[in-house]
C-alpha cells in the first residue's frame, strides 16, 4: 500500500524540512503489523515527492488486530485486502512516520509550519464500502480538495463481475502540511469504515485532537465521526456530543480564531465550558459591542477600501456591508473552508452584482507578503494575533505595516489579565486552545506603541467591553493612524 505527497512549493525539497525525514536516504520504521518505509521518488527545486509504503505482515496483524477481513471466512484474518488498501493501518503509520509534522513542529524551517502549500496527494488504493465515490467526494471537497477518482474493477479479465469497491484516489489543495496530514488520519479510516484494533474512549481524544479546527465544521461531521468509530453508538455518541459542546461554547474568545469565527446565533447559547463571573447577557454584549466599536473606528477614518485580516466566516464583512461608505470589503484568511462559509454565511451568490462588487474573499497568511492587500485604505485585525506564533510576530508587523501600509489599522486582541474572571479557566491557561500567546494592558500598549514609532504610525489603546478594577476590560484595542 502506497501513499504519495507532492509539493510544487519552490524549493519543494523543503518538504525533507517539513517532514523530518531527508529527501537522500530511504527509512523504514518498525509497526505492530509490519514495517513502514519513506523514500523520495522524485526530488527537485521545482517538484518533490515523498512516497509511504507499508509493507504490512499478515501474521503480525492477526496477532494484533481486533478483526481484518471477512470473519465467516475461516482465513479470513490472513487472506484479506488490508495489505493492499488505505485503511486505519495508515494512519498509523502516518503519526508514528511523520509525528513532528502532524503535530506541528519544524525545527530547522519553523516558519514552514503555517505555509499554505500546494499539495497533491496519490493513494493508490481507498476502499469506500456503503458510499463510493459520493462519499468520497462528501468527505474531501468541503475541505477544498480536488478530487479525481479512478474506480478499479473487481477483475479486469472478468468485465462481467463489474466493478469494486476500490479506488485510485488523487488530491489536489492548497493549505499547511498539518492540516494535510490531519485530514488523511481522519478520513481514510472513515471511508474504509473499518478499524484493525479494539476501539475505546481514548480514541475519542484523537479524533478530536486530529480534527479540531475543521471536524466540527464539516457538513459530514456524522457520518465521519459514525464511520470512523465503526458504528460504535457510545463512542459516536460521546465524541458527536464533545464536538457539539465545542460549537456552542463561547467565554469571550474561545471561538474566535482566523480559522473559523461563530454565528451570533451560537453565542447565544448557554451551553458552556467555561463559566464566567459575568452573566451570560454581559458575555454575550461583549462581542457586539467590539464588533461595533470596530465598525465606528472603520467609519470614522473615512476609509472606502477595508481590509478583514482573519475575516474567519464573515462576521465583520456581513455587518461593514450595511455601510455605503465602504466601496470594496476584502476579507482574508489562511482557512479555505472558513472563505467557503463565509460565501455560504453572506450569501454572495443571492446579492446584486453590484453588492457582489463589494467583496473579495482571498486565501492567504498574514505572515507572508502578499501584495493583494498593499494600498488599502484601512485594515482591521480582529482577536487574530493571538493565533501567531510569537516567533512570527516581527514577519506579521512588516507585512501589516510596512509592505501592506494601510492607512488606519483596528487591532484587537484578548487582555490576559482580565482570564481571572473565568472560574474554571486556570492559572496558565489561555483562552482558547489555539491561542500562542495572550497579553497584560501593559505588554499589548508596549508592544503597539514600539510597532508604530517603527513603521511611522500613531497610535491609541481603547478598553474593549466593561472594566473591572485593577484587570481593566475583557479585550483591548489599538487604532494605528499612518503619518498623521
Amino acid at each position: 500500500m502506497i501513499l504519495n505527497i507532492t509539493t510544487t512549493r519552490c524549493p519543494a525539497t523543503d518538504l525533507g524540512f517539513l517532514l523530518h525525514k531527508h529527501p537522500d536516504k530511504f527509512q523504514s520504521f518498525d509497526l505492530p503489523f509490519g514495517k513502514a518505509h519513506v523514500f523520495y521518488p522524485e526530488k527537485s527545486v521545482g517538484r518533490t515527492t515523498v512516497s509511504l509504503l507499508l509493507d504490512i505482515n499478515p501474521i503480525d496483524l492477526a496477532r494484533n488486530a481486533r478483526k481484518t477481513g471477512n470473519e465467516g471466512f475461516t482465513l479470513g484474518q490472513y487472506v484479506n485486502d488490508r495489505p493492499y488498501v488505505a485503511s486505519s493501518l495508515m494512519s498509523v503509520a502516518l503519526s508514528k512516520v511523520f509525528s513532528s509534522a502532524m503535530n506541528g513542529h519544524c525545527k530547522e524551517k519553523p516558519h514552514l509550519v503555517d505555509e499554505v502549500l500546494p499539495f497533491e496527494v496519490m493513494i493508490a488504493s481507498v476502499p469506500a464500502p456503503k458510499g463510493g465515490e459520493k462519499l468520497i467526494r462528501r468527505f474531501f471537497e468541503p475541505l477544498g480538495y480536488q478530487v479525481e477518482l479512478t474506480r478499479h474493477r473487481l477483475d479486469e479479465k472478468f468485465p462481467e463481475w463489474g466493478e469494486s469497491r476500490y479506488f485510485t484516489l488523487k488530491l489536489s489543495n492548497h493549505l499547511a502540511t498539518k492540516a494535510l496530514l490531519s485530514h488523511l488520519y481522519v478520513l481514510i479510516p472513515a471511508l474504509d469504515y473499518d478499524k484493525h484494533y479494539y476501539l475505546s474512549e481514548n480514541d475519542i481524544d484523537k479524533l478530536l485532537k486530529k480534527g479540531e479546527g475543521w471536524l466540527k465544521e464539516h457538513p459530514e461531521k456524522e457520518q465521519i465521526v459514525r464511520r470512523y468509530f465503526v458504528h460504535l453508538r457510545s463512542l459516536s455518541r460521546q465524541a458527536l456530543e464533545r464536538l457539539n459542546v465545542q460549537e456552542t461554547v463561547e467565554t469571550e474568545e474561545t471561538v474566535e480564531t482566523e480559522e473559523a469565527i461563530e454565528t451570533e446565533e451560537t453565542a447565544e447559547t448557554e451551553n458552556e465550558i467555561y463559566v464566567p463571573v459575568e452573566t451570560h447577557q454581559m458575555k454575550e454584549s461583549l462581542y457586539i459591542r467590539r464588533s461595533n466599536l470596530v465598525t465606528e473606528k472603520l467609519v470614522a477614518s473615512g476609509a472606502k477600501r477595508v481590509l478583514d485580516l482573519g475575516c474567519g466566516e464573515g462576521k465583520l464583512i456581513r455587518q461593514l456591508l450595511k455601510y455605503s461608505q465602504f466601496t470594496e470589503i476584502t476579507g482574508m484568511d489562511v482557512s479555505y473552508h472558513a472563505l467557503l462559509k463565509a460565501k455560504e454565511r453572506l450569501r454572495i451568490n443571492e446579492m446584486s452584482p453590484g453588492q457582489q462588487a463589494r467583496i473579495q474573499l482571498i486565501q492567504g497568511s498574514l505572515t507572508y507578503r502578499d501584495k493583494r492587500i498593499e494600498g488599502f485604505d484601512a485594515a482591521a485585525v480582529v482577536e487574530v494575533m493571538e493565533h501567531i506564533d510569537p516567533s512570527r510576530l516581527k514577519a506579521f508587523e512588516r507585512v501589516l505595516f510596512e509592505f501592506a501600509k494601510p492607512k488606519t489599522v483596528v487591532l484587537t486582541m484578548p487582555n490576559k489579565e482580565y482570564n481571572v474572571m473565568w472560574e474554571q479557566l486556570g492559572d496558565d491557561e489561555m483562552r482558547h486552545a489555539d491561542h500562542r500567546f495572550e497579553w497584560t494592558r501593559d505588554e499589548f500598549s508596549a508592544w503597539a506603541s514600539a510597532t508604530a514609532e517603527a513603521y511611522n504610525y500613531k497610535v491609541e489603546v481603547y478598553p474593549v467591553g466593561d472594566e473591572a478594577a485593577a484587570i481593566g476590560a475583557p479585550s483591548q484595542m489599538a487604532i494605528f493612524s499612518y503619518g498623521n
